[in-house]
């Protein structure tokens, strides 16, 4: 069963994965595939092995935009160590904790299994896929240790054994709260649902449209559907009409047999759970685009207009975006599209910038296994290097320091720039 599976999924990579073509000859399936082989002969392969195998076979893409997990359920339960990092210099802060107890906000890792964090750099260059510290995901590669060394927040040194934990379960944020009289701030941790934001958007309607200011708090930003923003874009931009140019995110969707009939499944299973009409039709057109181009690979759709005509608002009259490497996917084109805009200020750490291939789809085995790959990939890559710069810009840079567990600086920023009243380009 792993080996045909494995297989697929290499077929996959080959054909229907965006960026087949760009990365022709990247990957070794071969030692995977004789591992594979090996464990399954000798009995020793579980279902969790194989999951850690296919996506070290994955790293071979240098892709952070796809993922080979297992589908959750009561048997089948997902794992982590407990608690996030973000590496500062040469040590790993504790930047939240889940369900390890024993770690807080602030805590210092030193050391792995006695290995440093320079070290440990050198080693997972590979899954690290960075070179800014900032940006640099170490949940996977903590869970392959076993001891950490840990300075907590009095400065009193330890050591600590790694536990793996249930995951715990993602709770979406979508929050609008009042930070002075002038001034709201709206928390958008995902947009994977059209109704919620619209419910949001239609419940603070009145203050939206009567408010100086505006703080919108995507830091993380787990990415969703395009759409789900859509009844934000009002608020964005000045009451005169302006014409927004999306040629950076001019791109082909890779209309292949496979991917097209695992979308159209998709998408015929959730359109009914969506109440607003004007999405549900985004959705019906975007999937017919797919069928009238089965089996035709990369082909460009004519919905995907790449300049489009919004028409704003007088108020709010200034916006700030705050944004970081946790905003990604569709996250990255709502920061994009926001400095568009004359009246808003991107402040932060540049966007995680998934979007050189995207639109993923889910391949599903038994309801074991689930593989998530992108199908669309973006014309200005004919024009540059794969993985050159990722992530959308801020207007203004804000580095990550330890300095943010003392107070929240990009929020700070955010509001000395308003009560100056100073508009940065």
């Amino acid at each position: 069963m792993y080996i045909s599976i494995f297989q697929e999924v290499v077929d996959i990579m080959h054909h229907d994965y965006a960026g087949w073509i760009d990365k022709k000859g990247w990957d070794r399936p071969e030692k995977y595939e004789e591992n594979i082989r090996y464990l399954e002969k000798k009995g020793e392969l579980t279902a969790e092995t194989f999951v850690e195998i296919v996506q070290d076979y994955l790293l071979d893409f240098k892709d952070h935009h796809m993922n080979f997990t297992l589908v959750k359920s009561d048997q089948q339960k997902e794992y982590d160590n407990g608690f996030r990092v973000r590496r500062y210099e040469d040590h790993l802060y504790i930047i939240s904790v889940g369900r390890e107890e024993r770690l807080k906000p602030g805590n210092v890792i030193t050391h792995l299994d006695n290995t440093t964090v320079p070290e440990l750099v050198k080693k997972h260059q590979r899954e690290l896929m960075e070179t800014k510290a900032e940006r640099e995901d170490w949940r996977a590669i903590i869970k392959k240790y076993s001891v950490a060394t840990v300075i907590n927040n009095e400065g009193e040194t330890r050591s600590i054994d790694l536990k793996k934990y249930e995951k715990a379960e993602y709770v979406p944020k979508h929050t609008v709260t009042r930070v002075d009289s002038d001034t709201l701030c709206m928390t958008l941790t995902d947009f994977f649902d059209p109704d919620t934001i619209q419910k949001l958007e239609k419940e603070y309607r009145d203050e939206l449209s009567e408010i100086k200011n505006v703080i919108i708090d995507v830091r993380v930003n787990y990415g969703g559907s395009t759409l789900a923003y859509s009844c934000l874009e009002k608020y964005l931009f000045p009451s005169k009409s302006m014409t927004i140019n999306f040629n950076d995110y001019a791109m082909k969707f890779n209309c292949t047999k496979r991917n097209t009939d695992i979308l159209v499944e998709s998408i015929n299973q959730e359109i009914h759970l969506i109440a607003d009409e004007e999405t549900r039709k985004g959705l019906e057109r975007f999937e017919q685009a797919w069928i009238d181009n089965r089996g035709k690979g990369f082909t460009s759709f004519d919905s995907h207009d790449e300049k489009v005509e919004i028409t704003g608002s007088d108020k709010p009259k200034n916006i700030i975006v705050l944004c970081d490497n946790y905003c990604g996917s569709a996250g990255d084109i709502f920061v994009y599209l926001c400095k568009k805009s004359p009246k808003v200020t991107v402040i932060g750490r540049p966007t995680w910038g998934l979007n050189d291939y995207s639109n993923l789809i889910v391949k599903k085995w038994d309801n074991q296994f689930e593989f998530a790959y992108p199908t669309s990939r973006l014309d200005q890559l004919d024009h540059r290097e794969v993985l050159t710069d990722p992530g959308i810009k801020p207007d203004i840079y804000i580095p990550w320091t330890p300095k943010h567990f003392e107070k929240d600086v990009d929020m700070e920023e955010a509001m000395r720039m308003l009560r100056s009243r100073e508009k940065v380009t």
